[in-house]
């Protein structure tokens, strides 16, 4: 590729802000942000050897991004098991969850951060075979050296706002064209996404489908989900998910109306960011409601209102045990929604708010097969979880409903299955030919 005259500037800026890199690093880990142990990791030096294997590299920003890729995974080692696969992400929670998900011929890495420097060492080391990126992961510098050392790329489940793409056009619409012509295949999660691409790359862009739609069952520890279910008992239980700042007071009056109705029943909330979980109990105590955080391992009783689920990957549990499930990220403008497919697959009755921009195709599809309901203000809340606590039927309609649709996206996955294929065939049975650099 032809470097534009601002990628250029940026890989320069990077170097010369290099030195800065371990005292950022070292900030970042003091606020929990990286793994004080696997610090080298993100100045692109390895902490596991290489196997003399094909390497499919594939990297994600975070646990939902890393979460969508799994099956992509599963489908890479079932079909080419002599493959190797690295994947890398920049978050702690994504490398927790991770550690217990990755089949034995996996590995997590944390990403090298965008200085040429670590990019060029983690490449040296792995020398991937091919590499599959997901979402909007566009880093320069990781992008531009990969591309240069003739590794394929492929981007999956693109997704990129108006708003970014308008930011492209503002910085220099070259420059993004020059990134995105750097991969082979570009695949994207929606019509308004492959729509903004097409322009800013010059060349057609397809809307595959959403990855997310096609994933499986969130998992669930049978253990912990039977301790639960005894400590609940027959209560009526509805979650809360995915909540973000602002909204846990609006669910905590919530609260307050259904349980004047149904006394006995029971929120599980589990927010966004679960480091805020002091933060949101205080709210919900400040209600006057009694709240459980589940890492204080204590199980809720009879007279706790809110239990609070303050542990990453723990999703499929929270929609186990509830029948009704609010997705949050939903009610406050400047939010834009989160995955309704996740509590679809568990039998969930499924109720969002009004800010859904970021999974707009799936919940206008979902609106048609009426497998979703919307309120369109905080207040229609308390009454929308009533109406299905008190009638089964309607709750059952609604979750079948869902379910269905959800199982209906399962050919996504398949799809892009297909378009990735081409790429890895070339790979099977021949010895790897990126050789690593003299130093």
């Amino acid at each position: 590729m032809k470097k534009t005259p601002l990628l250029k500037s940026y890989s320069a800026a990077t170097r010369i802000v290099a030195p800065a890199l371990p005292f950022w690093l070292n900030k970042r880990a003091k606020k929990g942000k990286e793994d004080p142990i696997r610090l080298s990791e993100r100045k692109g030096i390895a902490s596991h050897p290489r196997p003399s294997r094909k390497i499919i590299w594939l990297h994600a920003a975070s646990v939902g991004e890393s979460q969508m890729l799994m099956p992509v995974i599963l489908r890479i080692l079932s079909e080419h098991p002599k493959f190797y696969i690295v994947v890398t992400t920049g978050t702690v929670t994504s490398a927790e969850l991770l550690a217990e998900q990755l089949p034995k011929d996996a590995v997590h890495q944390y990403a090298p951060a965008d200085h040429p420097k670590a990019v060029t060492a983690f490449l040296d080391h792995w020398r991937p075979d091919l590499a599959i990126f997901a979402e909007s992961e566009l880093w320069p510098n990781m992008i531009m050296q990969t591309h240069a050392r003739k590794i394929p790329l492929a981007l999956v489940n693109a997704r990129m706002s108006a708003a970014s793409i308008e930011r492209w056009a503002k910085r220099g619409k070259n420059s993004g064209k020059a990134l995105l012509n750097c991969f082979d295949l570009i695949l994207a999660a929606d019509t308004a996404t492959a729509n903004g691409l097409t322009w800013l790359s010059g060349r057609e862009i397809e809307a595959s489908g959403n990855l997310k739609d096609a994933a499986p069952a969130l998992p669930v520890n049978a253990t912990e989900l039977a301790k639960l279910k005894t400590a609940i008992g027959r209560r009526q239980v509805w979650c809360a998910a995915s909540t973000h700042k602002g909204e846990e007071e609006l669910i905590a009056q919530t609260v307050l109306e259904i349980k004047t109705k149904k006394p006995k029943s029971l929120l599980i909330l589990a927010p966004r960011h679960p480091e805020r979980a002091a933060e949101v109990k205080a709210i919900f105590v400040k209600a006057g409601l009694k709240v459980v955080r589940r890492s204080s391992n204590r199980l809720p009783t009879a007279e706790t209102d809110v239990y609070i689920v303050d542990r990453i990957g723990k999703m499929g549990l929270v929609y186990s045990l509830s029948k009704i499930a609010f997705i949050g990220g939903s009610l406050l403008e400047g939010l834009s929604g989160h995955n309704p497919l996740e509590p679809a697959r568990l039998d969930c009755a499924v109720i969002t708010g009004t800010h859904i921009s970021s999974f707009a195709d799936t919940y206008m599809s979902m609106f048609a097969f009426e497998g979703v309901d919307r309120v369109l203000a905080p207040e229609e809340l308390a009454p929308a979880v009533l109406k299905y606590m008190t009638d089964t039927k309607a709750r059952q309609a609604k979750a079948d409903a869902a379910l269905k649709y959800a199982q209906s996206r399962d050919a996504v996955l398949d799809y892009v299955w297909a378009q990735l294929a081409p790429l890895m065939t070339p790979l099977s049975g021949q010895l790897s030919h990126h050789k690593k650099k003299n130093k």
